[in-house]
């Protein structure tokens, strides 16, 4: 059984336990979690139902098969109605500068995890005291041991595939003798020929030497289930793949596709689908899709959210709406970081502190490229398999942030120089047929790109605003977006740039790294020109704090203002340090969970 998609009447007659806002990991995890409990929960969805079967997502595989540009939503057909951001290809982000935000999310069924990376990193304990160990941005209202047992539980419903060991020598705690549910994947050719090369070396970053070592990744796709982790969980790890309506479908090992970013087409990656897939209990949770949540309402008497209003589109095609109502007893907002802030402001809530839709952070990337002296197998395996972790702590963050980098297996695609300029540069030098084939062939497969992913802490003044001259075609609001990147971020930006050319140098790779400064993100830093890419990483929009005063949510993610109302997922993490957020954001729904239970018991 699947969980039941309803109708607005049938929503509109029911008295629900819990409403959520957003399918994506965060309300998928929350409506598992309650349902299970005996909870009545109702899943309100911007998005087309089509994507819990299995057709329908092969018809996206299809789509993204037969799309021209190749980007994060190219499964996922237009939809007016629900406009997700696309790297600038349509209007839905009103950006306000002076630096664009870039990156993307999705706004289907089962959200943003319909087109990430799949990376499932930990965050640092220094992660969580940014502000008082290295006084940058905020801290956290909690520790990382206290959720490190919702990262255990995040592990296993993601499913992930790692190796601890490799992860506890870059200072990550675990308890003694877990493991990871699956072991690691296998790291691709081109990651040994790099380890081979640049373990090891050290490079001096604020008077502070750091070196260079390569781990792999842990990632939220299937390889193989670990037998050790019986020991620690009690019972073997089972993998299993994205739902179908009957059969229930399991998703195949990782076969190397290069396509994990956006879509898996043999669903060894995971998302959130699954989840919403394996729900105990399916008859206690209700799915409306193709419902755009427009506001919440208050009561003004004591302060309680009674409901969410929505618009409900019968065809993504036509701009027609009904207008309907969700009541309950406790509401969730477990939308992304931006729609969360747009909706809270759209709806006019109060916040003592002020913060609804400030402090929001993102990754940014850094991107270097160069050419590998031989064949490194390009395109082959998961986007990344290894990366060096070695600069994601140090008392250097005093200075400047942190960063990760990822070696990926993808060319130079990102960098948006990959096989079009390759192929332009051999037509110029008039090769053709048998010779363009090869030429083609010994330079793709050479190239290696480095993808350095910058910590950026939070700042009052990057923020989600909301103006009515700004809205989508069903007259919901569209995010309004004020961005820049500190000097904090910038100096680590050019220092990524000089680890990237050491490397180069002890790869003996030829380096094509250049900013061309009419890309919109471009910048220049003492002298010298960069550009950056978004890291889909949006968060900090309403951040957890230790009072009223200082945050938006308290350590359980419940509103500080209204005691019904609680805001899951990435806006309200305080700080992201230099791991992807999706494991984060799911351990966050566990711990939050905890708490609504308790909330609705009483």
């Amino acid at each position: 059984m699947t969980i039941k998609s309803v109708d607005c009447q049938t929503v509109s007659k029911t008295f629900y336990d819990a409403v959520i806002v957003g399918s994506g990991v965060a309300g998928a995890i929350v409506a598992k979690q309650l349902s299970e409990q005996g909870k009545n929960v109702l899943i309100l969805e911007a998005g087309t139902s089509r994507d819990l079967t299995l057709a329908g997502f092969q018809s996206y595989v299809e789509t993204f098969y037969g799309a021209i540009a190749k980007h994060a939503n190219s499964p996922y057909p237009l939809n007016l109605n629900a406009l997700s951001p696309t790297d600038g290809l349509n209007s839905y982000f009103e950006e306000k500068g002076p630096m664009p935000l870039s990156g993307s999310y999705t706004r289907v069924t089962g959200g943003t995890t319909m087109h990430w990376q799949g990376t499932t990193l930990r965050m640092l304990p220094d992660d969580f005291k940014l502000r008082s160990k290295y006084g940058q941005g905020l801290d956290w209202p909690i520790e990382y041991t206290d959720l490190m047992p919702y990262y255990r539980k995040a592990e296993y419903e993601i499913g992930v595939s790692g190796n601890t060991k490799e992860q506890k020598e870059l200072d990550i705690p675990f308890l003694p003798g877990y493991v990871f549910p699956m072991k690691e994947l296998p790291p691709s050719y081109l990651d040994e020929q790099i380890r081979e090369k640049i373990d090891g070396t050290t490079f001096d970053l604020d008077k502070e030497t750091i070196k260079l070592k390569l781990s792999s990744f842990p990632q939220g796709r299937n390889s193989v289930p670990n037998p050790d982790y019986a020991l620690y969980h009690g019972d073997v790890f089972v993998p299993s793949g994205v739902t179908s309506e009957n059969p229930l479908e399991y998703g195949e090992r990782c076969q190397g596709n290069a396509s994990c970013v956006p879509i898996c087409p043999v669903q060894a990656k995971y998302d959130a689908r699954r989840t919403l897939g394996t729900i105990a209990f399916p008859d206690r949770v209700h799915l409306l899709s193709q419902a755009v949540a427009s506001r919440v309402e208050i009561d003004p008497e004591n302060g309680r959210v009674t409901a969410i209003h929505y618009k409900h589109y019968k065809d993504k095609n036509s701009p027609q709406y009904t207008i309907g109502t969700a009541k309950g007893r406790l509401f969730v907002l477990a939308a992304n970081a931006i729609e969360n802030a747009k909706l809270m402001l759209a709806s006019e809530l109060l916040s003592t502190s002020g913060l609804i839709g400030n402090n929001m952070m993102d990754h940014p990337f850094i991107l270097t490229w160069a050419l590998m002296p031989q064949v490194i197998g390009t395109m082959r395996g998961p986007l990344v398999t290894s990366g060096i972790g070695t600069f994601r702590k140090g008392k250097f963050r005093k200075q400047q942030s942190a960063f990760g980098i990822a070696i990926e297996n993808s060319g130079w695609g990102w960098s948006g120089t990959g096989a079009t300029d390759v192929l332009r540069d051999a037509v110029n030098r008039n090769r053709y047929g048998k010779d363009l084939r090869q030429e083609l062939i010994d330079r793709i497969s050479r190239q290696l790109l480095l993808a350095f992913m910058c910590e950026l802490p939070a700042d009052y003044s990057n923020r989600v605003t909301i103006d009515p001259q700004y809205k989508d075609r069903l007259g919901n609001y569209r995010p309004v977006i004020h961005f820049n990147i500190s000097d904090y971020c910038k100096k680590t930006m050019a220092d990524a740039r000089k680890v990237s050319r050491e490397i180069f140098k002890r790869l003996k790779a030829e380096d094509y790294t250049h900013y061309k400064n009419s890309d919109p993100a471009y910048f220049e830093y003492e002298g010298e020109g960069y550009w950056y890419r978004g890291g889909n990483h949006f968060s900090g929009t309403h951040v957890m704090g230790t009072s009223k005063h200082n945050s938006v949510v308290n350590k359980n993610l419940r509103s500080w203002d209204y005691e019904n109302l609680y805001l899951v997922g990435s806006g309200s993490m305080p700080s992201i340090g230099t791991a992807n957020t999706t494991l984060t954001i799911a351990a966050l729904s566990f711990l939050a969970s905890e708490q609504m239970l308790k909330d609705l018991n009483t």
